[in-house]
């Protein structure tokens, strides 16, 4: 089936697996497909949500409300919070006691290396820990599968990022549709502008 895609909806699959490992996430699920489709360089699914002010930003701020991110980065600012918390508490200002130390000490003085990761021995090598890789959900594949219904649907021999859009409001469920929800998508007209693109000459 992959062999269907187009360079543009390879590229989302892949983005898929980048956005989960940038949140930290251990598994690849409707909302980083969207997210994907979003930050990718087609923009007919971009310019289709826009109109209900859906965007990359957007749907990343959404994603991290429902499940966090679970990135080192923001483990550090979920830190960061919790101490300038405790320190204003007693009086203290955080920023200005961090600024006041790179200003005599350079930007970035406070940041400790970071510890080199733990050996696993052999297949240590092939975790997800040192390659990133990150599994689909059950969903999501069902999301990739009903792309290619839809791309049969459409008398297509090629699978769009379009068609990958298509299958995430044909399977109707998961954490992207809860957020398309959200920002009160209209899902018909969604997929009535999609098929249109799809059936312009210039698709494919």
């Amino acid at each position: 089936m992959f062999e269907r895609f187009t360079k543009d909806a390879r590229a989302v699959v892949v983005g898929a697996q980048e956005q989960a490992r940038e949140l930290g996430h251990e598994t690849i699920g409707t909302e980083h497909t969207l997210l994907s489709l979003l930050a990718g360089e087609n923009d007919t699914v971009r310019v289709a949500l826009a109109g209900a002010g859906v965007d990359q930003a957007s749907v990343r701020a959404a994603i991290i409300r429902h499940v966090g991110d679970r990135s080192e980065a923001g483990s550090v600012a979920d830190r960061d919070a919790e101490d300038a918390a405790a320190l204003k508490a007693i009086g203290i200002d955080l920023e200005a006691v961090r600024a006041a130390i790179e200003e005599n000490f350079g930007a970035g003085a406070l940041r400790l290396p970071r510890p080199a990761p733990k050996k696993r021995g052999i297949f240590g090598r092939f975790s997800s820990v040192t390659t990133g890789h990150r599994p689909f959900s059950p969903r999501n594949k069902k999301v990739l599968e009903l792309s290619l219904r839809e791309a049969i649907r459409l008398k297509h021999n090629f699978i769009a990022p379009e068609h990958i859009m298509l299958g995430l409001l044909r399977e109707g469920q998961g954490l992207a549709m809860l957020i398309l929800t959200e920002f009160d998508v209209d899902f018909g007209e969604l997929r009535t502008t999609l098929t249109g693109a799809l059936k312009s000459p210039a698709a494919g």
